[in-house]
């Protein structure tokens, strides 16, 4: 499941990263601001029910639009407000006609950034950036308050869970002004940090967003075609190159990925993805798997909270609505289905190595050193998880 998003901002490589409606990585519950204008206030809605309902969970006084809610697995629902120089935290439930909300404590910075929800729902993580380095701080579900769990040397944007457990953690860093690469963080090791992308040295290599289940992985990279950002696919732990579908560039329109049908646990290429296409004409939906040459593009439903979905493990895509008529909907559409087809060449020269802490593709074997991905602490996400 993936953490999506009503608004989005565009990041250096020009990617609409989310911000706004986010889902538990469990599919249980999703959280966002609702109302209009000044009149901003929590909202958590309930997706494992027969239809979908919308609790409100307005307090004493409206939210800021820059407020950022995160919901949990056990139905609450975590708030960050900036207050001046630091943000603080709560988390919110209903309790009767009112909002309870418990207090956890502040984290000081002007630019701290919410981290998608931890995949055991009972934490959630903020990326503050500092002068060298970015701290990683648990800001719900430790025992007392926020705590700070990691420093990564660099500036770090993204987040991208690795595994079922919430202690793999995928961030891109850029270090001094060198390229972006995506980096794997072990959270459960004091932030020990390992290379997970690197395609060549020069290029901006970015995780998107990982399937734990079957290990593909949606990369933006601008190996291909230096200065041009292009949307590929590769699979953790594979020993086959990092792809660039010719099908997922489209000339008028930006291209993001933000669900992966879970549970495909040894056929990655068989994988649905959902991704959301921004042009002139507003936003609507792409549905692609890996093993496929075809994109397809369908309309979203009116009052589609662009860039939220989620899959379920049957191939259904959910996606959320709010119209005047109906508060809190959920629009279904069925992956496609169609015969595989040998996978698309390679950009030109790639060849995909395991490299020393991850996924590699160089183009320029000799350049990149190969060292074995079951090396590093990635190959042992499930013996971790159990």
């Amino acid at each position: 499941m993936t953490a999506c998003a009503i608004e989005a901002a565009a990041e250096e490589d020009g990617t609409l990263r989310p911000t706004g409606f986010t889902i538990t990585a469990d599919g249980a519950y999703a959280a966002r601001l609702a109302g209009n204008g000044d009149a901003l206030y929590p909202e958590r809605w309930t997706l494992d029910g027969p239809e979908p309902y919308a609790v409100p969970l307005p307090l004493g006084q409206p939210e800021e639009p820059d407020t950022r809610v995160v919901p949990m697995a056990d139905g609450r629902v975590l708030i960050g407000r900036r207050v001046q120089e630091r943000y603080t935290f709560s988390l919110l439930y209903p309790t009767g006609p009112r909002t309870g909300e418990l207090p956890l404590g502040a984290v000081e910075s002007t630019g701290l950034t919410l981290l998608p929800p931890s995949p055991d729902g009972t934490c959630a993580y903020a990326l503050v950036p500092g002068p060298g380095a970015t701290a990683i701080w648990l800001v719900a579900g430790g025992a007392f308050g926020p705590e700070l769990v990691a420093e990564v040397k660099g500036r770090c944007t993204g987040g991208v869970w690795l595994d079922r457990t919430g202690r793999m953690l995928a961030v891109d860093r850029r270090l001094d002004d060198g390229p972006v690469k995506s980096v794997a963080v072990d959270l459960e090791r004091g932030g020990e940090v390992t290379e997970l992308l690197q395609i060549t040295e020069e290029s901006d290599d970015r995780l998107l967003l990982a399937d734990p289940d079957s290990g593909l992985l949606l990369i933006r990279s601008d190996a291909p075609s230096p200065g041009h950002h292009r949307l590929g696919w590769g699979v953790l732990g594979s020993s086959r190159p990092v792809r660039f579908p010719e099908c997922l560039r489209l000339p008028d329109a930006a291209v993001t990925p933000f669900a992966i049908q879970p549970g495909q646990m040894l056929m990655p290429e068989n994988c649905a993805v959902a991704l959301r296409i921004d042009g002139a004409a507003g936003s609507w939906v792409g549905l692609w798997r890996p093993s496929a040459r075809r994109l397809h593009q369908v309309a979203a439903p009116g009052g589609w909270l662009a860039g939220a979905g989620l899959w379920t493990r049957s191939g259904v895509l959910r996606l959320p609505y709010v119209t005047a008529a109906v508060r809190c909907g959920l629009a279904r559409l069925e992956a496609p289905v169609e015969a595989p087809v040998e996978a698309a060449p390679a950009a030109p020269g790639a060849v995909a190595t395991q490299g020393a802490q991850g996924v590699q593709a160089a183009a320029k074997p000799a350049v990149c050193r190969p060292v074995p991905l079951q090396q590093a602490p990635l190959s042992g996400r499930r013996s971790a998880a159990g």
